[in-house]
């Protein structure tokens, strides 16, 4: 397991407790460690208050400072340092009424949400495990730090990480856990979409996102979340990781309900790819021959195709139809798109304006289906890509 982040931010560590302060490693970074997984990001917990550590580093960034949170700048890298925090009791299920600044690292880690999250590390790589994450770690469980009826009351968010968590680890969830976000999963209502959104788009390219998908289903997560709470969730089949945007797409393929992305309150490119998608999902099957073929291939960006047909057993499972294997395919996708005399209109050897005048007529309505009629006729070599012509097809096809 590869301990390179870890020795980049260890001077601040150091730094920290020459200072005479304590400081750690901790979270996501210390439990992918010890499983021997890629570390993205570090994050530090330290007794230092936030005005202490601005006092000992020279370049820092107060992104969080009343929840307690710096940015240190070391060499041109941001590291998060974050004080050791109590908390009090939850406004609706999602935020602390008050966080207090501590200098024990226990009432620190107590307050976190699972074991596998609470494990601190030092800079000699000594854990302090007060919950024994070390241990559901190589048992490969999902568990609660104290009652999970408290920690699910104190943020519901809770519950759909440790979905999460189970689709991304493969691990499982202890039964008294489990039990608790069936119980208390309609809390789940009171959060921002948003919130629940960034763990949807985790917990569905988990590997093993099957189990965590029917879970969902069976504690009726969905019923509490909007723009899902518009479908029939029971009949979504995910058993395999997708990205959140084929999956959104393939809802939308299988129940066209129109008018719910808002209330992903995702970006407009997000959404563009979604509705790309799932037309794509729906137009792909109707693809019956070589010409169908190529003006799908040249109306589209060829990644989204792939992409589709990578996913014909999910869309399949799903009641969809799928496209024609023998028609198209990756080879079929790759030759077409090599021969195509153009790829986009702009590359036309004439625009509305050369018609216009060659005809000698006004603009109108019908200018913009002549020029998709020449479009077509182009990219099925019906007629080459050159002035002359293309007019000599305008006089013989155009009355306007």
């Amino acid at each position: 397991m590869s301990n390179e982040l870890f020795e980049r931010a260890k001077p601040i560590l150091d730094y920290i407790q020459h200072h005479g302060f304590e400081a750690y490693f901790v979270g996501g970074s210390v439990r992918d460690y010890l499983m021997g997984r890629d570390i993205h990001d570090i994050d530090i917990t330290t007794s230092a208050t936030p005005n202490e550590i601005e006092d000992i580093f020279e370049k820092t960034i107060p992104i969080g400072k009343e929840h307690g949170t710096i940015n240190v700048v070391y060499h041109h890298e941001n590291y998060e340092v974050t004080t050791f925090r109590a908390e009090e009791d939850y406004v609706d299920h999602r935020r602390p009424s008050e966080v207090h600044f501590v200098r024990d690292l226990y009432q620190d880690v107590q307050r976190r949400d699972f074991t596998v999250n609470a494990i601190a590390m030092d800079s000699n790589y000594k854990t302090y495990d007060y919950f024994e994450g070390e241990r559901d770690l190589k048992e490969r469980l999902i568990r609660t730090v104290g009652e999970p009826r408290e920690r699910f009351e104190e943020d519901a968010l809770r519950i759909i990480r440790g979905l999460r968590f189970q689709a991304q680890l493969d691990f499982k969830i202890v039964d008294n856990t489990f039990d608790a976000m069936r119980k208390q999963i309609a809390d789940i209502q009171y959060l921002s979409i948003e919130r629940i959104v960034v763990e949807l788009k985790k917990l569905i390219k988990g590997i093993n996102v099957a189990q965590s998908f029917n879970l969902m289903k069976e504690i009726d997560a969905f019923k509490h979340i909007p723009f899902f709470n518009s479908f029939n969730m029971q009949r979504v089949h995910i058993d395999e990781p997708l990205e959140f945007e084929m999956w959104i797409a393939i809802m939308l393929a299988q129940q066209p309900i129109t008018d719910t992305l808002k209330l992903l309150k995702i970006s407009n490119n997000e959404k563009s790819n979604i509705h790309t998608l799932a037309n794509l999902i729906k137009t792909l099957p109707q693809v019956q021959s070589k010409q169908d073929l190529i003006i799908v291939i040249y109306d589209n960006n060829i990644k989204n195709i792939k992409n589709v047909l990578a996913t014909k057993e999910t869309i399949k499972k799903n009641n969809l139809n799928t496209p024609n294997p023998l028609i198209l395919n990756e080879r079929s996708i790759e030759e077409v798109y090599n021969q195509l005399p153009i790829h986009h209109r702009k590359e036309m050897a004439i625009n509305g304006g050369d018609i216009i005048q060659h005809l000698n007529t006004k603009s109108g309505p019908w200018l913009k289906d002549v020029l998709r009629q020449i479009e077509v006729a182009i990219i099925t070599q019906q007629i080459k890509n050159t002035k002359v012509e293309i007019l000599e097809w305008v006089d013989a096809n155009v009355k306007v």
